[in-house]
């Protein structure tokens, strides 16, 4: 117990900054992103499909900015400003959700939020690997992802605690969404504190031919795998639909994430500090077992024992995957690359995601769900052959 103590006590306090930042940002969102489809259907009267084209949209947006961020702050040798931009503009888009009135008004809203997150995602990634002792990376991306995912499911318990308070007054809880956003803005902008670059230091362009070639083999396969392992992990949406064909009540849907994130949030931090002293392939593999243990389960049955056993499972291989994966990225990316790494990484990813979770929607539709969940656990395989066989653990970084 001294140890981990010892551990957190050791992690700057720039880095719990910016995980707090993190945690009140995401409590905002979901109280909002929780609600928001019952509100668009009930209240403005929005076509399911529309939902679906504004949320397409939206991600897209999120997409082609992540990259663009992640360049600039390696340019101009700063992260802080931009963090500060994309978080400011998650915040300045809550109020909009309040005083929507139709879905063009919910559009603007959503877009402007994505492309916030877009913004702040690398350069905040690159921040906290800059921040952070070499001997405790890991540690440091699992605090932050352990903070982060706290406020994924305190949000949608704090929105129905309020729908409840308030007689499903929308509205309202969209009102009380903007207070933490804005407490995330001034926790990054007086409590967090960039490491100082050296005097003197040449900008140069992030992209050229010349310092593409400075992003290493070992990076790459990073990219590589990590895509590869987004393509298995289709949306978490696919859990709440699981457990309702399972018979749970649509009013307790949000539980379905709200398990899954406490499972995540428990173990973000105890398996980061695992990576700093242990290969970070092996860890990987052991996070994949763990996803196509749970993709098994999902595919085997419906029936509630299966469903909640994979969801836990679920939240277990996150928790010991996506703080990993960053800690790689920073691990095999030269320092004052890292924000273009990290574009370069979250951009793949993010494609990955949204091709899996289209191949999802239609695998579910034309031949039902076990298959979606096997095809999970046999994209899971490839990518866990990737780092057995193509993947050494002698070439990555622990």
């Amino acid at each position: 117990m001294n140890r981990v103590g010892g551990t957190l006590g050791r992690i700057p306090a720039s880095i719990w900054a910016l995980g707090f930042v993190s945690l009140l940002m995401d409590v905002s969102s979901e109280m909002i992103h929780a609600l928001l489809p019952v509100f668009m259907v009930t209240v403005l009267g929005t076509p399911v499909l529309v939902i679906g084209l504004i949320e397409g949209g939206a991600e897209a947006t999120a997409l082609i900015v992540k990259i663009f961020s992640g360049v600039l702050s390696d340019h101009w040798h700063k992260r802080k400003p931009l963090a500060i931009l994309g978080y400011g503009l998650g915040a300045i888009s809550k109020p909009l959700f309040a005083l929507a009135t139709s879905a063009g008004f919910i559009l603007t809203a959503r877009i402007l939020d994505r492309i916030g997150k877009g913004i702040r995602g690398a350069p905040r990634d690159a921040l906290v690997a800059d921040l952070a002792p070499e001997e405790l990376r890991g540690a440091a991306f699992g605090l932050r992802q352990a903070l982060d995912t706290v406020g994924a499911f305190l949000g949608p318990l704090l929105g129905i605690a309020l729908m409840l308070l308030w007689a499903n007054d929308f509205r309202a809880v969209f009102w009380v969404a903007i207070i933490p956003a804005c407490l995330a803005v001034a926790l990054l902008l007086f409590g967090v504190q960039e490491p100082q670059r050296q005097v003197g230091s040449v900008r140069t362009n992030p992209i050229s031919k010349q310092n593409l070639k400075r992003l290493s083999a070992a990076y790459w396969r990073v990219v590589v795998i990590g895509a590869v392992f987004t393509l298995a992990r289709f949306s978490e949406a696919f859990l709440v639909l699981r457990a309702l064909q399972g018979g749970m009540a649509v009013a307790y849907a949000p539980l379905v994430l709200i398990v899954m994130n406490v499972m995540y949030a428990a173990g973000a931090y105890p398996f980061g500090k695992l990576s700093d002293r242990m290969s970070h392939s092996r860890l990987l593999a052991w996070g994949l077992v763990v996803l196509i243990a749970a993709d098994g389960l999902l595919a085997v049955s419906n029936q509630w024992p299966w469903v909640w056993a994979g969801i836990l499972l679920w939240g277990l291989h996150m928790a010991m995957t996506q703080g990993l994966l960053a800690a790689m990225v920073a691990a095999t990316a030269p320092a004052d690359l890292r924000g273009t790494a990290f574009g370069f990484f979250n951009l793949l990813s993010g494609i990955a995601l949204l091709i899996a979770s289209g191949l999802a929607g239609v695998l579910w539709d034309q031949l039902g769900a076990s298959f979606t969940f096997a095809a999970g656990a046999v994209f899971s395989l490839f990518a866990l052959g990737l780092i057995l066989f193509n993947y050494g653990a002698p070439r990555i970084p622990a």
